[in-house]
C-alpha cells in the first residue's frame, strides 16, 4: 500500500472513530439542573427589560438558550406549584392543596423516575410538601421559612448562600461518569413572613439599589383596589394584610422592594456559580439547565401583596431554558407558546430518555425549540387554587386564561370577572362588573367548565 493510501485510510478511520464519538455522546441522556426561585415573576428579569433589577448572569442564560415570554402556573402558591413542578400534574390531581405532601406515588415523580433510570438526583433547599422525603435522593437537603439559618456551631449562614455551598457541594462530589439530576430551590425571594424587615438580604447586598427610585405601578392606588370583588378587597383578606407589612407607606414600599431585588439579585449570583462550575467539570454542555419559580408576585398591584389569584402578576413566572441541542439559530431568542409549570416534568425526562407516566398532564415542550416544524400549541389553560383557611382569608379562585381574554369564577362567592387582555393588560375593568355583559361570556363559560373537567 502506498503511503498516500495508507494515509487516507487512517483518516478515514479517524473521521469514523469520531463520528462514532459524537454519536455516543448524542445518545447518553443529559444531565439536568433546575434553578428554581421563589416568589418572583415573569418580569423580574433584566432580559425581560426590567428597568432596575440586575440578573446578569440569568440575562446570560437566556442568551444562550431560549426564554418564554408566556409561562404561567397552574396554582400560584409555593407548595402546590412544587407538587405540580414534581408531578406534572394539576393540583386536582396530585392532591396537595396548600402544604401537604402530593399523593402522586412517588415513582411517578421526575425525580423519582430519574434515580430509577440510573442518575444520581439531587434536591437543595425548599420542599414544602410535607416531611422532606430525603432518603428518596442521592443527596437531599432541606431548609426554608427564614432568611438566616442556625448553624450546628451558632453561628448563622444565610439562606441562598446555603443553597449555593449545597448545590457546589453536590457537583463536585457527585459520583463520575453518572448522568445527574440537581433541583436548586431557593427561599428567595420569598418574605420571612413573621418578621417586621420581610426580606433580609447579606450584608454585601445593602449597596445595591440604594440610589435607585423604584417605580410604583401604575394599578397600585386605592382606586384599583376598591375595583377588585368586595370579598377581595377588604381589611380580612390575606392580600391586602401583607400589603400593609410591605407597601402601605411610600417609603415602605422603596425599602421592602430594594430588599427584594437585592434578593433576587443574590439568586442570580448563586445561578453564575452554579453555571460556572458545570463549566468549570465540562459538562455545562451536556446539561439541560432551566430557571423557573413557583408564582408570581404582586408588587403593590391593585394594593395587594403575595399571589394567589389568577391576575397576571400572580400566576405568570419566568421560563429560561438552556438545552445542548438547541440549534444555534435559535439561541438567545424569545418564544412566545402558552408553556405551564406542569410540562417541565415531562420536559425534564423526555431530555432523560425516559417516558412519561400517563399521569402526567404537561407536554414536553422542546419540540417547541428543537424541531423544524412547529406543532401545534396549546392556547389557553385552566387555572385553579383552593381556599385556605376560610374565605375571608384567601378565597377559592379558578380561572380561563388566554392572552388575550380571561375569565374568572370566584366558586366560594359565585362571582365572576372577564378581562379583554388585549386591550386592559393590567386588568383594571371587569367587564361582568355590575351586571355588565360581553358576547363572549357564554363561549367562555362553557370552555372553562370543559377545562376544567380535563384537568380534574
Amino acid at each position: 500500500m502506498t503511503p498516500p493510501l495508507r494515509l487516507l485510510l487512517r483518516l478515514l478511520l479517524l473521521a469514523g472513530a469520531v463520528g462514532l464519538a459524537a454519536l455516543a455522546r448524542a445518545a447518553e441522556p443529559l444531565n439536568i439542573v433546575v434553578l428554581y426561585a421563589d416568589d418572583w415573576r415573569h418580569d423580574t428579569l433584566g432580559a425581560a427589560g426590567h428597568p432596575v433589577v440586575r440578573t446578569p448572569h440569568l440575562d446570560a442564560l437566556a442568551r444562550g438558550g431560549v426564554r418564554f415570554t408566556h409561562n404561567y402556573v397552574t396554582t400560584a402558591i409555593c407548595g402546590v406549584s412544587r407538587a405540580t413542578l414534581f408531578t406534572g400534574q394539576w393540583m386536582s390531581r396530585h392532591g396537595n392543596r396548600a402544604f401537604e405532601m402530593f399523593k402522586t406515588p412517588w415513582a411517578e415523580t421526575y425525580p423519582g423516575l430519574l434515580r430509577a433510570g440510573g442518575y444520581w438526583t439531587g434536591h437543595v433547599g425548599k420542599w414544602h410538601n410535607g416531611k422532606f422525603p430525603g432518603e428518596r435522593f442521592d443527596f437531599g437537603r432541606s431548609y426554608a421559612g427564614t432568611h438566616w439559618l442556625k448553624q450546628p456551631d451558632g453561628t448563622e449562614i444565610h439562606v441562598t448562600k446555603k443553597n449555593e455551598l449545597d448545590a457546589l457541594e453536590f457537583l463536585k462530589t457527585r459520583p463520575a461518569g453518572k448522568p445527574f439530576l440537581l433541583t436548586l430551590a431557593f427561599f428567595a425571594t420569598h418574605a420571612e413572613d413573621q418578621n417586621p424587615k420581610q426580606f433580609l438580604p447579606q450584608p454585601e447586598s445593602l449597596p445595591l439599589y440604594r440610589e435607585v427610585a423604584i417605580p410604583v405601578p401604575r394599578t397600585a392606588t386605592p382606586e384599583h383596589f376598591r375595583r377588585l370583588p368586595p370579598f377581595v378587597a377588604n381589611e380580612k383578606n390575606e392580600g391586602r394584610n401583607r400589603w400593609h407589612w410591605r407597601f402601605d407607606t411610600p417609603e415602605k414600599y422603596q425599602e421592602m422592594m430594594k430588599n427584594y431585588y437585592r434578593l433576587a439579585t443574590e439568586v442570580d449570583t448563586v445561578c453564575g456559580r452554579v453555571l460556572a462550575e458545570l463549566e468549570r467539570q465540562g459538562v455545562l454542555d451536556r446539561t439541560l439547565v432551566i430557571f423557573t419559580t413557583d408564582n408570581g408576585y404582586f408588587h403593590g398591584e391593585h394594593e395587594l401583596a403575595d399571589k394567589w389569584y389568577p391576575y397576571e402578576e400572580s400566576i405568570r413566572v419566568p421560563l429560561i431554558v438552556r438545552d445542548p441541542r438547541l440549534p444555534a439559530a435559535k439561541r438567545g431568542t424569545t418564544d412566545a407558546a402558552m408553556t405551564l409549570n406542569v410540562d417541565l416534568a415531562p420536559t425534564i425526562l423526555a431530555a432523560a430518555g425516559i417516558g412519561a407516566p400517563k399521569g402526567m398532564q404537561g407536554r414536553d415542550i422542546s419540540p417547541l425549540y428543537r424541531g423544524a416544524a412547529r406543532p401545534e400549541w396549546r392556547t389557553e389553560f385552566f387555572y385553579e387554587h383552593g381556599i385556605i383557611r376560610n374565605s375571608d382569608f384567601i378565597p377559592a379562585s379558578e380561572a380561563l386564561v388566554r392572552k388575550d381574554v380571561k375569565y374568572l369564577w370566584w366558586p366560594d362567592f359565585k362571582h365572576e370577572e372577564l378581562f379583554d387582555l388585549a386591550r386592559d393588560p393590567f386588568e383594571e375593568t371587569n367587564l361582568l362588573a355590575a351586571g355588565g355583559t360581553d358576547a363572549r361570556a357564554a363561549a367562555l363559560r362553557t370552555r372553562f367548565a370543559e377545562l376544567k373537567r380535563a384537568a380534574q
